[in-house]
């Protein structure tokens, strides 16, 4: 007996869930070394600043008066936006000059001032979820795309050096496995502004995924971190 529709994106809906609750806690080693040595080094607060604003605005998509049942898209992306604020704070505490700290505040109150901008043009000017879903999923679209983008720094420096030292194998994976169960939540109940950015999302963890079988008996585990980066700027 085939199961029913609501009844699958649901069952698919929180296997996304778990999958994209380890995708938030995968950084957790980096605070944990922030926290110990009580500097946050050479990390960079940005990917964790971005992902603060797509969480706030998925959470916005999935509200009963833009987009409505998508609950669960509300749950995760609202777990993921505590987890992301507290990792933010965590750099904010032990960044250990106040230029950093002023970027970190900066960038909170330009996305808060961006975030109720889109609230208000939403509720005040849109009428209708279908209407309101076009705006803020498009708005989504494009905040998803930039960090599907991001990896391909890295995927650069792999292909240059022939090298996966700097391509976490477990996070590639769960990037794929993200991607794939969250496109296929889109596809049982069509919804574009889920599909497009996570469809993109599969594609590149598995270009990722491909990067690291095919580069993985050429890698030197072995090889000096300063060597690496003397041979990407001699290449570049």
């Amino acid at each position: 007996m085939a199961m029913d529709p609501d009844a699958l994106r649901t069952l698919v809906g929180v296997m996304g869930n778990v999958i994209s609750f380890f995708l938030f806690l995968s950084p957790v080693p980096t605070f944990m070394k922030i926290w110990q040595d009580k500097s946050v080094q050479h990390f960079k607060p940005h990917p964790y600043l971005v992902t603060v604003l797509n969480c706030a605005l998925w959470c916005l998509y999935g509200t009963p008066s833009v987009h409505p049942d998508s609950l669960l898209v509300i749950t995760i992306n609202g777990i993921g936006l505590v987890i992301e604020l507290i990792y933010v704070a965590i750099f904010f505490i032990y960044s250990n000059n106040w230029p950093k700290r002023k970027t970190i505040i900066m960038c909170l109150v330009g996305e808060a001032i961006f975030f109720m901008a889109v609230v208000f043009v939403t509720f005040f000017f849109l009428h209708g979820t279908t209407n309101r879903s076009m705006l803020v999923g498009l708005i989504c679209i494009v905040m998803n795309i930039g960090m599907y983008t991001a990896p391909l720094t890295v995927m650069k420096r792999v292909i240059k050096t022939k090298s996966v030292k700097y391509l976490p194998f477990y996070l590639s994976l769960a990037n794929f496995a993200n991607g794939t169960v969250w496109s296929m939540y889109a596809l049982i109940k069509f919804d574009s502004y889920i599909l497009i950015p996570n469809g993109l999302g599969t594609i590149s963890g598995l270009v990722q995924l491909g990067l690291y079988a095919f580069y993985y008996k050429s890698t030197n585990w072995d090889e000096d971190d300063s060597v690496t980066e003397t041979e990407l700027h001699n290449k570049a």
